[in-house]
């Protein structure tokens, strides 16, 4: 485990499998820019990488950043997994191997889920947005067994709620929510374990 005190503080990872940008513009926008979270974008959708990059910037101040292997995972930042990649932490930097499920659908969210609750310290917060089939839903109970907060994306705001429906289905979420209310919920939860840091 992460034993580095300054980098403890909260992962948000955000996974989907749409390609419709609407919901991570909304989360993004509400979330404001000095929560002092680091957002993690998984979706592995082909081409959602350099969408997102393009468009997350109108809606925050926040430096939007696509992971490349060994990049520090620093708060106040969004990063996006690229293409064909599982996605790991560890020593407080992402590390990216190649897709160990290149057939089939994907468990690129499962995957960097579990990698959390190996090796990162701080505050975990799983958020399951609008996609096809299941993936994260596997992983989110470990979230919850190691203190993490668990988020689905209320189906009826879903273009596809496949995605939301498995998570919501494991019994392990805490909240079911639109994405404007994810990001407000985010933010509660941001400032709470600011304020146990802060206590003496």
């Amino acid at each position: 485990m992460n034993t580095d005190k300054s980098k403890s503080f909260p992962v948000v990872c955000v996974g989907g499998s749409e390609s419709d940008l609407g919901a991570y513009n909304e989360l993004i926008r509400f979330l404001g820019s000095d929560t002092g979270v680091a957002v993690v974008i998984v979706n592995y959708v082909k081409g959602m990488g350099a969408r997102l990059q393009e468009s997350l910037p109108r809606f925050t101040t926040m430096p939007v950043e696509l992971i490349t292997e060994k990049l520090l995972i620093l708060p106040d930042r969004v990063f996006i997994i690229p293409e064909n990649r599982d996605l790991h932490v560890l020593n407080g930097e992402f590390r990216l191997k190649q897709t160990s499920k290149p057939v089939g659908w994907p468990d690129v969210i499962t995957v960097f889920l579990r990698s959390l609750t190996q090796h990162w310290d701080g505050q975990l917060i799983a958020v399951i947005l609008s996609g096809y089939d299941g993936d994260g839903a596997a992983a989110l109970c470990a979230i919850k067994d190691v203190g993490g907060i668990t988020i689905a994306q209320k189906t009826e705001t879903a273009s596809r709620p496949d995605m939301p429906l498995s998570a919501i289905a494991s019994g392990c979420i805490d909240f079911v929510l639109a994405p404007e209310d994810i990001a407000k919920e985010i933010v509660r939860i941001a400032r709470e374990q600011q304020t146990k840091v802060a206590a003496p």
